[in-house]
């Protein structure tokens, strides 16, 4: 057949929408100087005060289109400039109206200059180690202690997290744009496992490449091209995918409706 229109079944399908997080230090000064992004200086680098313009940009967004109230889970990558991104795009705002809410991100975390964010009326927000950025070499990839994080993010949920201390960022060697895209399809599964249908996943440049580089080998041209277009600082996309494996389906979770009832005579027309 040839290629076109596709249709599935929605139960075998979920939106995702990728962001790749807002200017961090570290990007200017590797737009300097690439050799920065190996200095211990950008550890966890945190967002610009520029960055964080683009952040309060993406949240009007996500407000005018209604896409905060689409979101059911936020997905981030538990490292500084990511988190950030994240809370100040789809958390709850600054203004709390007095309401008992554990923040999302306390005042100034992370040398940011700014006010608490509330978890009030946001989605439950995630930390997945699957969607870091690519590891190794680049201290700016390595992340804090989950203990660090907490005080900082303390409505952040970061129980899937096994270790309190990064063991899975090694100085050398850093790994390969195949490797990160293993990984990237490992993030895709895990995520199917989720009972949300509707996700937005706050990560990185360098892995959400990788990602995207896994699928769309079976589309023309000008898909594949727009699939390897590497994301701007704070780029938000929204995509579909779709279960074509049978790996498993939300059945319960559907608008589908099984009909006859009450039961009658059904005998398909000629």
């Amino acid at each position: 057949m040839d290629k076109g229109i596709g249709l599935y079944p929605l139960h075998r399908c979920k939106t995702i929408h990728l962001v790749r997080h807002a200017q961090g230090i570290h990007n200017v000064a590797g737009e300097i100087d690439h050799s920065a992004y190996s200095s211990e200086d950008y550890f966890d680098a945190h967002i610009t005060p520029l960055g964080w313009q683009q952040v309060d940009h993406l949240r009007n967004h996500v407000l005018e289109t209604q896409l905060l109230n689409k979101v059911e889970l936020v997905i981030v990558s538990p490292l500084l400039r990511t988190i950030q991104t994240a809370v100040g795009a789809f958390g709850g705002g600054e203004d709390t109206n007095g309401a008992d809410a554990t923040p999302l991100m306390v005042a100034n975390a992370g040398s940011s200059d700014r006010p608490a964010i509330s978890s009030l009326n946001s989605p439950p927000f995630l930390a997945v180690e699957l969607c870091r950025e690519t590891m190794g070499d680049h201290p700016c990839d390595r992340r804090r202690s989950v203990t660090e994080y907490k005080a900082m993010f303390p409505a952040i949920d970061f129980s899937i997290i096994e270790s309190d201390k990064d063991v899975l960022w090694k100085p050398s060697p850093r790994e390969t744009p195949d490797e990160v895209a293993v990984r990237g399809v490992e993030f895709i599964n895990w995520l199917w496992t989720r009972k949300e249908k509707e996700i937005a996943i706050v990560s990185h440049s360098g892995f959400l490449h990788g990602l995207l580089s896994s699928y769309g080998k079976d589309c023309v041209d000008d898909i594949k091209k727009e699939l390897s277009i590497h994301f701007k600082n704070c780029e938000l996309r929204s995509m579909v995918i779709v279960d074509q494996g049978n790996l498993g389906t939300n059945s319960t979770d559907t608008t589908n409706y099984s009909g006859k009832v009450p039961q009658g005579l059904d005998h398909p027309s000629d």
